[in-house]
């Protein structure tokens, strides 16, 4: 076993000139009202490793050219189609309107797990939420279902960036492997 240099991982990449011709993951992310500028960061070079349809910054989240989302980005802020828009609600339910689901990552009284979402359930729109009080109720009433990740210690939840990692790459190997549930 080799470790591959920079170079011979970038022969396996897409380039911003080929990114047009990647299978896309149907899925839209809405960020609301994330307070950190590196939450956002990391989430931009997330999104680019599972390549999502595209990413919208919602409410006070902020928005490029901030130099910590930049930095933590690494360029994934090129690569990565996103649009910021203020009012949640009204981007819900315009993707609605266009047949896209709503989901919620987030803890409900009805909320499967992570790994139980369905090529049916798709595509979607997967509603990230601020860092302290999680996704608003407002955003969940317009929300077909959620999703949450179990948590076995004596914490409530995750980093948000570290939960819509493990969210988005696990909804990326259901699309790939083409997974339906009954």
């Amino acid at each position: 076993m080799k470790k591959l240099t920079h170079d011979e991982i970038s022969i396996k990449r897409s380039s911003l000139d080929t990114l047009h011709k990647v299978k896309k993951l149907p899925v839209y992310v809405l960020l609301d009202s994330i307070r950190s500028n590196y939450n956002v960061g990391s989430i931009f070079r997330t999104s680019d490793g599972a390549m999502i349809e595209k990413l919208y910054l919602c409410g006070y989240t902020p928005h490029p050219p901030k130099k910590e989302i930049l930095k933590t980005a690494l360029g994934s802020t090129e690569s990565v189609t996103w649009e910021y828009v203020r009012n949640a609600c009204e981007l819900l339910l315009k993707l609605k309107s266009q047949g896209i689901k709503i989901c919620a990552l987030e803890i409900t009284d009805t909320s499967k797990n992570y790994y139980e979402v369905s090529l049916t359930d798709m595509p979607l729109c997967l509603i990230i939420g601020n860092e302290i009080t999680g996704v608003s109720q407002e955003l969940i009433d317009l929300c077909d279902f959620s999703i949450e990740i179990p948590q076995y210690g004596i914490k409530q939840s995750l980093n948000v960036a570290v939960a819509y990692g493990i969210a988005i790459f696990e909804l990326r190997k259901i699309f790939d492997s083409g997974k339906k549930l009954d």
